[in-house]
């Protein structure tokens, strides 16, 4: 069975679905069986625009499991938390789809993606968040940050809620994209290099620069 990997990000808009893209294609160079997956889609139709932004990274077509509905069990049309989105078109997102939807991808590939909508604690229905799911299935985390401003708040607010529910992070992707104030950015990404050196040392720190997507 191939490994999964979730990928969060430490908030909406900070290049997580580049990153995941990114990261497919770093494993793949390395010779492993990758595909990506998106947890929950929401704000399209048909299949999940961040699959095809994964794809168009990695370098190749769209994959069957696409076409089938396996790599995206829920979208949603509305653009907005996972929850709403669900509660819009009066469906319920259930956890055990998305398992089966991983299972049969784990028995394909070497590694598993798995794309979150948006930050750790979004919600996906009335009771659970994506932390809930991600701590139940035992998955580590690749946590994606930037270097705009309040993210290192965000991002040891994210570390430390992991810490707490004993999920292992397993790399920090920082998004070196699009370029923001130097001075932060540069102060940002020494003070998290130290801080996962002190807090989390087996943690590894990875900086994605500019990637350009159609």
């Amino acid at each position: 069975m191939g490994q999964v990997i979730f990928i969060s990000g430490i908030d909406t808009d900070v290049g997580k679905t580049i990153a995941t893209g990114w990261y497919a294609k770093k494993l793949m160079t390395q010779g492993h069986l990758v595909i990506t997956q998106k947890m929950i889609q929401t704000g399209c139709e048909g299949i999940a625009e961040d699959l095809l932004v994964h794809r168009q990274i990695q370098e190749i077509p769209l994959q069957p499991e696409d076409e089938q509905g396996i790599t995206s069990p829920y979208i949603f049309a509305y653009p907005c938390s996972p929850h709403l989105s669900a509660k819009l078109e009066q469906r319920q997102i259930l956890p055990e789809t998305i398992e089966k939807s991983t299972a049969l991808l784990q028995q394909k590939y070497d590694y598993v993606l798995l794309e979150g909508a948006g930050g750790l604690l979004v919600p996906y229905n009335q009771q659970q968040t994506t932390l809930d799911y991600v701590q139940k299935q035992g998955y580590p985390i690749i946590l994606v940050t930037s270097g705009k401003l309040g993210s290192i708040n965000h991002t040891l607010l994210s570390l430390e809620v992991c810490q707490h529910r004993k999920i292992p992070v397993h790399t920090v992707i920082y998004n070196q994209y699009p370029k923001i104030d130097s001075i932060i950015e540069q102060e940002t990404q020494q003070y998290l290099r130290q801080y996962l050196a002190t807090h989390f040392p087996t943690t590894k720190f990875d900086c994605l620069d500019e990637i350009k997507v159609k």
